[in-house]
């Protein structure tokens, strides 16, 4: 795994327990855990454990998003990664609603379908969203996701159902 990966204004960088504040502190925003589908709150611990543990898996790339200055943005990865079909699926959280609308996003998106596609020779990447984020549907939209998918009432929060919108993108979709 890259340990660094400089782009125009952002870096993703390997993930380091001390991520682990800022990650248990947003991820337990009431926002951030609907858009995400959190289900329950976390703290550090938790946070240091998956970056530690889960995050390592054979299966999974992950990377923390930074701006230019080093400062923490949010996190990013490949998960469930299938090389025997070549297919993957993607995530990207960028929390704090002040760090949105930057480009920040967008390039990190940019990295990890470049990544995907082209260093580990994904044919398939896929992404699920909360139907009801209407603000990364248009996003993945921008970024030449298409939607194959409906998960009708599969997200349950807060009493209520909402759909789960199945995305993709292949790679000869991408630049």
């Amino acid at each position: 795994m890259k340990k660094e990966i400089r782009g125009k204004q952002i870096i993703l960088r390997e993930q380091k327990e001390e991520d682990a504040p800022f990650f248990a502190h947003w991820f337990n925003q009431p926002q951030v855990m609907f858009q995400c589908g959190f289900e329950k709150p976390t703290d550090e611990e938790k946070v240091k454990r998956q970056i530690t543990v889960d995050h390592r898996s054979e299966d999974s790339l992950w990377f923390t998003i930074t701006d230019g200055e080093g400062r923490i943005v949010g996190e990013t990865g490949l998960l469930r990664m299938f090389p025997a079909w070549h297919q993957t699926d993607l995530t990207i959280i960028i929390p704090d609603p002040e760090m949105q609308r930057k480009g920040y996003g967008t390039e990190a998106m940019e990295i990890m379908l470049d990544l995907a596609f082209h260093e580990y020779k994904m044919h398939r990447v896929s992404i699920g969203v909360v139907a009801l984020n209407t603000s990364a549907l248009k996003f993945y939209k921008k970024m030449g996701f298409r939607q194959e998918g409906v998960l009708e009432e599969a997200y349950y929060y807060k009493g209520a159902y909402s759909d789960f919108v199945m995305m993709r993108i292949l790679s000869r979709e991408w630049r």
